[in-house]
C-alpha cells in the first residue's frame, strides 16, 4: 500500500524532504527569524551565531534592510535614517567572500541591531556561525538560501517588520510534536486515499462487466466474405472505405458483411469482434442477437474466409 502511495503522490519527495529537514534541526534552533506584512506572515528556523549576543525570551523586533553589499564584506553603505538614529535596524546579509565575523562587525558598525546571514547554496544543514565575540554588540543567525531569498524580496525596511524571537526547548519539541502528527494525519490521509482508488480499479478490472463480451471464433469465421472489385458491380460494398482502419478498399481484399449488412476488412473486422465485443462498429447492432443462418443481400457473391 505505502509503495503505491509514494508510485502516485506528485509532491512526496517536497514532503518528505520538508519534515525530515524540520525534524533534524528543529532541536537545534534557539529562535525563529519572522517576517510580517499587512498580507502575510512567514517564519523561518535559524542556526544563531555563537559569537554574537542571544536573544532573549522577549525576542527582538526592527525595520528589515537588504545590505548594501550584499555579502556586507566591505562598509555597508545603508545608513541610518536621519533624525532616528535609535530606530531597530537589521541586515539582511548573503554569506560567501569573507567570514561570518566580517560580516557581523560591519553590520555593527554600520548601526545594525541584528545580522540575518542566509546561505548562498541549496544545503540542507544549518549550522552556526563561529567567530570571535570580542566587542560583538548584536545579534546575528543564519537562514537557509530559500528563506533568505524570500526575506530579500519582500523586505520593505518598515519598522517592526521583521522579528527575532526566543524558542525555547520545549517549545521547540512541541513544534516537533505537532509536525510529526500532523505528518502522520496528511500520510494516512493519502494512503486510504489511493488504497480505496487502487482497490476500485482492482474490482472493476476483475467484474465481468469491465470486460467487452466474448465471441465463439467460429462465429465470426463462418461470416459471408467477398472479393472487392471495382470493376464487378455485384462485388461492391456500401461504402468505399473501412470505418475501423479508415483505409479505402482496393481490388482483391477480402471483405466480411455481418448481418447488420455493414462491410469491413475481414482483418479488421475479426480483430474488432474478438477484442471489443460483438456488435458493430457502425451501427452497434450486437450480432449475437441475429441468427447467423439469416439471408444475407443477393447482391454479393459470398466466399468462405
Amino acid at each position: 500500500m505505502w509503495r503505491d502511495l509514494f508510485s502516485h503522490l506528485p509532491y512526496q519527495k517536497t514532503l518528505i524532504f520538508f519534515f525530515i529537514f524540520l525534524f533534524s534541526f528543529l532541536p537545534l534552533s534557539s529562535a525563529i527569524v519572522q517576517l510580517k506584512g499587512k498580507s502575510f506572515s512567514f517564519s523561518f528556523i535559524d542556526a544563531p551565531a555563537t559569537f554574537a549576543v542571544a536573544v532573549n525570551s522577549s525576542g527582538i523586533c526592527g525595520a528589515l534592510y537588504v545590505s548594501d553589499p550584499l555579502d556586507a564584506c566591505s562598509s555597508l553603505q545603508n545608513a541610518p535614517i536621519p533624525g532616528d538614529p535609535d530606530r531597530v535596524r537589521f541586515a539582511l546579509i548573503e554569506r560567501g567572500n569573507c567570514t561570518f565575523e566580517v560580516k557581523v562587525r560591519n553590520a555593527q558598525e554600520a548601526g545594525f541591531r541584528a545580522a540575518v546571514v542566509y546561505d548562498d547554496q541549496e544545503n540542507s544543514n544549518l549550522i552556526s556561525m563561529i567567530g570571535d565575540s570580542e566587542g560583538i554588540l548584536v545579534h546575528a543567525v543564519f537562514i537557509s538560501k530559500a528563506a533568505g531569498e524570500i526575506l530579500r524580496k519582500l523586505a520593505r525596511g518598515e519598522e517592526g517588520e521583521c522579528c527575532i524571537n526566543y524558542l525555547s526547548d520545549e517549545t521547540a519539541w512541541t513544534v516537533l510534536v505537532i509536525s510529526l502528527i500532523s505528518l502522520i494525519i496528511i500520510m494516512s490521509i493519502l494512503a486510504i486515499f489511493f488504497f480505496a482508488r487502487n482497490r476500485r480499479a482492482r474490482q472493476q478490472a476483475t467484474s465481468p462487466h469491465h470486460f467487452p463480451p466474448t465471441i465463439n471464433s467460429q462465429i465470426v469465421d463462418v461470416l459471408p466474405c467477398f472479393t472487392f472489385n471495382t470493376s464487378c458491380s455485384d462485388c461492391k460494398p456500401t461504402a468505399e472505405t473501412c470505418s475501423i482502419c479508415l483505409e479505402d478498399y482496393k481490388n482483391g481484399e477480402t471483405l466480411k458483411v455481418l448481418p447488420c449488412q455493414h462491410e469491413f476488412h475481414s482483418v479488421c473486422v475479426d480483430a474488432w469482434l474478438k477484442k471489443w465485443g460483438t456488435f458493430c462498429p457502425l451501427c452497434k447492432r450486437d450480432i449475437m442477437a441475429d441468427a447467423i443462418t439469416d439471408p444475407v443481400c443477393e447482391r454479393t457473391p459470398l466466399l468462405s474466409c
